[in-house]
Order: C-alpha cells, then structure tokens, then sequence
C-alpha cells in the first residue's frame, strides 16, 4: 500500500495559502485605488475649521459689509416702490421706461424719506451684521432663535411619521413573505414530493428571493427620486421609498431566522396532528417574534435617520428643509437642525432600548 504524495491537508494548507494572499492583495489594491491618506486630514485641518467655525474676515471683508450694508436703504425703498408700482399698473399698461423709472425714483425717495435716519442706521447695521455672518460663514455656533427651531421640529415629526409608515408597512409585508422565502416554511405551505409541486415551489421560492434582491438593491434615495418624479414632491412619496427598501431587507432577515427555527419544536406541533397555520402559528412564529421586532426596532432607527435624506430629492420632511438652507449657505441653520436629529435619534434608542429590554 503506498502513501498519497499529495495528502489533502496539504491541499487545506495550499488553499488557504491561496485564499490570504488573495485577500491580502484586494486589501493592497483598494487602499491604493481608494487614496486612503491620513496625513491629509491634518495637513488640511485648517480648512476643516473654517468650514466647521467660519473663516477669518479680512479688512477687505469689512468694507465690502459696510458699502453692501449702505446700500440697503435705497435698495429697499427701491423694491418697495417697484411692488407699489406692479400694483398700480397691469403689466399691458405699463408707462414707457424713461417715465417708469423717473416714477419708480420718486416712490422710492418717497419711502426714503419716510423714516428717520435713525431707524434706517439701525437697518443698515443689522444688514451689516447680517453680511458679516455671511462672509464668515461655518456651522458654529448654532442657530437659537425659537421660532425657527419651532419651524424645525415640526419638519422633524413630518420625518418622523415617514419613518414610522415605512417601517410599519415594511414590517407587515415583510412578516408575510418571509415564509415563502425561508425553505422550512415554504414546504411546509407547499407539501408534497411530486415533480411538478417541487419544481413549483423551487420556482417560487427563487422568484420570492429575487424580489428581496431587487427591494433591496438600490438605495433609497435613488428610490425615492423615482416616486417623486411619478406621484411628485411630499412625503407619500418618502414612505413608498422607505417601505420598499426596508421590506428587502427584513424579508431576508426574517427568511434567514424563520431557517434557523429548530425542527424539534415543528415535528412536536405536527405530530399532534396540526394543519398548516397551526404549524406556523405554534411552531415557527413564537420563535422568531421576538427576533422579528428587535429588527424592527434597529430598521426603525435606521429610517428616521434614513427619511431625513431623502428629504434632499423633495420626499418631505427635516431633509427638504436641510438642504434649502444648504443652498442658501445658511449653515447654521443647518448645524442647529442636525443637532435636533442627534438628539432625536438618541432619545429614539433610548425608548427602542428600553423597549427590547421589558418585553422582547
């Protein structure tokens, strides 16, 4: 009897071999495809703190403030007098443009007059102010005045009601299709060893895992751009978005867990005689249930952080009014808002936490 030359721990110990440099390769190659420089984020430390806190003003900067600044009165009694004008006139009617605008300068010098000195330098260093926080820019300090944080809790609950119907509808379609792609289950809905009924229930189980694949496969945001440009702007179309992507990924959690019930506990409830929904209902479910809401639970963190983008495509909610202000450079408005949704979320752990602990 002769001994293998090529023992298969030997075969083991190459494959391995192979399996680390291949990982250790992939590892080397997208460090360097990714520019991953740590070294970078100190060189560039400085701009980091202008971004966050605001740049340093320059001479230059204060002067502009001020000649911006003064200029506010006339461009304000100017405004005005065109509102006033728009008003008196159909747009048919309008006077020809060298007695328009002789009209508009004396409206305007009007309303100029109208107010003391006094009360337009009080004007003019608000502006001037107002200009300074500007140039300055950064999200630091935050914003503080009550009404407009008003204004964003209100846009944060819109956030989170978007969350909640897309979680919630998420979790029930979820729980129902759940069955049919766990491989358990799935014969126990469909029994039967025939030809025809196994290739039907492999068919449809791959067709039910697909469909997880494909709920799952974009992003919601990408998502949520396509229902805004069907059903257009608001937050219906944020909870379509959300409800389709949290099915995929629950319905595949769900199926994975449903797999890992123990068969002792499904031959014990069928060898008493039960039918099919007794199965599922005494066997499968009370052992999955509590692993079904603590998912829930995280996805419905998740969401709430989840709705709050997807208000940047027009799907409602905190996220629309965050980058409105964005676009209008107003970063402290936007910092005081992300502060709202740290805190939020926070408090929403907090209660899931608490839940998951008393009665899961």
């Amino acid at each position: 009897m002769t001994s293998n030359p090529f023992p298969l721990s030997l075969f083991k110990k190459i494959g391995k071999t192979v399996l680390l440099i291949f990982f250790i390769t992939i590892l080397i190659i997208s460090f360097k495809k990714t520019e991953i420089n740590f070294f970078k984020l100190f060189e560039k430390r400085q701009n980091a703190y202008s971004y966050l806190f605001g740049k340093k003003l320059t001479p230059e900067d204060y002067q502009d403030a001020k000649r911006q600044a003064s200029m506010y009165p006339q461009l304000m009694s100017q405004e005005e007098a065109k509102r006033l004008i728009r008003e008196k006139y159909q747009p048919q009617s309008l006077p020809k443009p060298d007695e328009l605008q002789k009209e508009i300068t004396q409206i305007s010098t009007q309303i100029y007059n109208q107010k003391s000195q006094k009360e337009w330098q009080e004007w003019v260093e608000s502006e001037y102010k107002s200009i300074l926080e500007d140039k300055k820019g950064g999200y630091f300090p935050p914003e503080t005045n009550l009404n407009k944080i008003k204004d964003y809790l209100w846009a944060l609950l819109e956030t989170i009601y978007i969350a909640i119907w897309g979680s919630l509808l998420a979790f029930i379609t979820a729980i129902l299709i759940a069955f049919l792609a766990a491989q358990n289950t799935i014969r126990i809905i469909i029994p039967g060893d025939h030809l025809l009924i196994k290739y039907f229930r492999n068919t449809l189980y791959f067709l039910v895992r697909r469909l997880l694949d494909i709920c799952r496969g974009f992003n919601e945001f990408v998502m949520a751009l396509i229902f805004v440009a069907v059903i257009g702007l608001g937050p219906f179309a944020g909870v379509l978005a959300l409800w389709i992507h949290t099915f995929g990924i629950l319905g595949k959690v769900f199926s994975e867990n449903i797999e890992t019930c123990h068969p002792g506990t499904i031959e014990g409830v069928e060898s008493c005689g039960a039918n099919k929904f007794q199965i599922l209902s005494f066997a499968i479910i009370p052992q999955v249930l509590p692993d079904f809401i603590s998912y829930a639970l995280l996805r419905f963190e998740t969401n709430v952080r989840s709705a709050t983008i997807l208000g940047f495509c027009g799907a409602g909610g905190i996220g629309f009014l965050m980058f409105d202000k964005i676009n209008g450079y107003l970063y402290r408005e936007v910092a005081t808002m992300m502060i709202i949704i740290i805190l939020t979320i926070g408090i929403l752990d907090s209660i899931t936490s608490y839940i998951r602990r008393k009665y899961i």
